[in-house]
Formats: structure tokens, sequence, C-alpha cells
């Protein structure tokens, strides 16, 4: 069953700056991986807004029409996915004037240095290789809300931001 579009929301008890977490968007084609991060989200009791795409196109897509106006967003991408891979999702995104600055993981099994490489040229925040998360992705939720409680996000353009 897939969750393509569908917000979930995770809500607890945070401090004043958890109103200002960026929000999520979540590429991924895996429903078994897409559904373990987002329990290890609710698991850990953190205020982010988690959306999913299923891949590149449905993304973009996101990212230009429902996300107009949010705040900001982090991108955690799957790098090997139908109709638009990570690598060309990224490329797209990059070459938009408007979206461009956004803040992306890969999150991939693929542990090929090419990946890797082509990831870090198009200015990734990080690669991350899924067999170095636990199982249930308490790791990277982890990293994800130190992330986002010490670092300022940019803008990502006038018109719209994601």
């Amino acid at each position: 069953m897939s969750h393509a579009g569908t917000l979930f929301q995770m809500e607890a008890e945070q401090p004043a700056a958890a109103a200002t977490r960026p929000e999520i968007l979540l590429v991924e084609d895996d429903d078994a991986d897409a559904k373990a991060m987002t329990r290890a989200f609710r698991k850990a009791g953190l205020s982010f807004h988690v959306h999913r795409a299923i891949d590149g196109i449905e993304a973009l897509a996101m990212l230009r029409n429902d996300f107009a106006g949010s705040n900001s967003c982090i991108l955690i991408s799957d790098v090997n996915m139908p109709r638009m891979n990570g690598h060309e999702f990224l490329a797209e995104l990059r070459a938009d004037p408007v979206l461009r600055r956004a803040i992306v993981f890969f999150m991939s099994t693929s542990a090929d240095p090419d990946d890797i490489d082509a990831a870090y040229d198009r200015n990734v925040a990080g690669y991350l290789l899924k067999s170095g998360l636990n199982s249930n992705y308490d790791l990277l939720v982890d990293t994800l809300d130190r992330y986002t409680r010490l670092c300022r996000f940019p803008a990502l353009g006038a018109a719209r931001s994601c």
C-alpha cells in the first residue's frame, strides 16, 4: 500500500524552537522503509511533519505545489527509485532557482563510490547507508532532531519554499 503524498503528523510537547522546525519530505519508494522511518519519528515523540513522495517526479510536484508557503524543509531521498532516481531528482532540484538551496540527505543501500561522489558533487548534506542505520531508524531521527535544533536554514526563494 502506497502512502504517496500522505501527511504523517507527529506532535509532542517540545521547546518553543520546535514550532519552527522544518518539515521533512521523505522521497522513498519502499513502503517498509517509509513506515519504519515514520514509526521512528512517532516513537521519538518529535514534532516533525513528515511527508512522503514515492519518487523524484512526485517529490518535485509536491515541492512546487503543495509545499508553497512552508517555512523550510529537509529532504531525505533514496537513490534507487522508479521513474526518477535520486540523482536525477537532485539535479532537477539544484537547477530550480527556487528550490536549489533545499537541504537534502541521501539514504541508500548503494555504497558505490560513484553514487556517493555524485551526491556530494550536488551538495547533499549527507549520504547515509541504510545498512549503517539500525532497522528502526532511531539514529537517523536523533541526528535530524539535533541537526534541526542547531542549524539555521536558508530561504529557498521569494516565491515559494518547501
